[in-house]
């Protein structure tokens, strides 16, 4: 945490974590815990607002309050921007108390431990045909994490709008699916073909634009939830087309005067109990559905 000269840093701190406790944004849990770990008392915020792309702002104390990123704040010219330290590698947030830079957080992000295994299996298991990171953080930043997890294809600093733009291109080509975890994320979730809200428990907005969600913040669950997909239409199609095949096959005995009414309905009855009791498989998952 940098401040500027004559800041008080466990206030600014204070005012940062108590805004961060409704917020939205992966990094939020982050500042809570440095005030936690540094025995920063928390308080209740007032007119909490949280766009996307603008950052979180607030009322705390009887103070504005507003944790945006350099950009942002660079294009809003608030009071002390231009005072900012240099940019260096990794994550960082600006924090304006009463539209004065009062500090400047950093954070050095580390990929979930699973990320490399997870996006070499993509191809060979799941037929991937491109694997893309798209985020909203720095180049320095991303490119650092795309070379650990073996990720070829970045698109870093993208707004909620251009990752919008992205998503649907690729989509007009291919079907897609798309992984995210801020609120950033819905609109590029809406546009994928198939989209996935992970660890979104508190994150409305992410969660209705997906089409699943995965409560557990893990990729090996995303994995798991590849399977059951695949296993689930499996289930489906073979209850389907083989309900209406048997069907058929009952239909020509009967045009041929070998299956009479009260036969060919119990004959109906007994095609769709098959049917019903082979889609109930579903929910009877294996032991195992990762396979990374």
């Amino acid at each position: 945490m940098i401040c500027p000269a004559g800041t008080d840093k466990k206030q600014a701190l204070r005012y940062a974590a108590s805004l961060e406790q409704y917020s939205r944004h992966p990094l939020a849990q982050a500042i809570l815990s440095a005030a936690h770990a540094q025995k920063v008392p928390v308080h209740v915020p007032a007119e909490v607002s949280e766009r996307p792309g603008e950052g979180l702002s607030g009322s705390v104390d009887g103070h504005r309050v507003l944790i945006t990123g350099r950009s942002q704040a660079l294009a809003a010219q608030l009071a002390g921007v231009a005072g900012l330290p240099p940019v260096s590698p990794g994550l960082e947030c600006v924090i304006f108390i009463d539209r004065k830079f009062s500090a400047l957080l950093r954070f050095h992000d580390e990929p979930r431990s699973e990320s490399s295994s997870f996006v070499r299996h993509l191809q060979p298991k799941h037929r991937a045909r491109q694997v893309v990171l798209l985020s909203g953080d720095r180049r320095s930043e991303v490119m650092h994490l795309a070379q650990i997890v073996g990720i070829k294809d970045v698109h870093s600093g993208a707004s909620p709008e251009e990752k919008l733009a992205l998503v649907t291109e690729e989509t007009r080509q291919r079907k897609t699916i798309f992984v995210g975890d801020g609120i950033n994320d819905a609109p590029a979730m809406l546009a994928a073909t198939v989209s996935v809200a992970l660890g979104a428990q508190n994150r409305d907005v992410t969660s209705e634009a997906a089409d699943a969600v995965v409560m557990d913040s893990s990729l090996r669950k995303v994995d798991e939830l590849i399977h059951i997909s695949r296993r689930t239409r499996a289930i489906a199609l073979q209850s389907a087309l083989g309900g209406m095949l048997l069907s058929g096959v009952g239909m020509v005995f009967a045009a041929f005067g070998y299956l009479p009414p009260l036969a060919g309905a119990v004959a109906q009855e007994v095609i769709d109990l098959a049917a019903v009791l082979n889609a109930l498989r579903a929910t009877r998952g294996k032991a195992r559905l990762s396979d990374f």
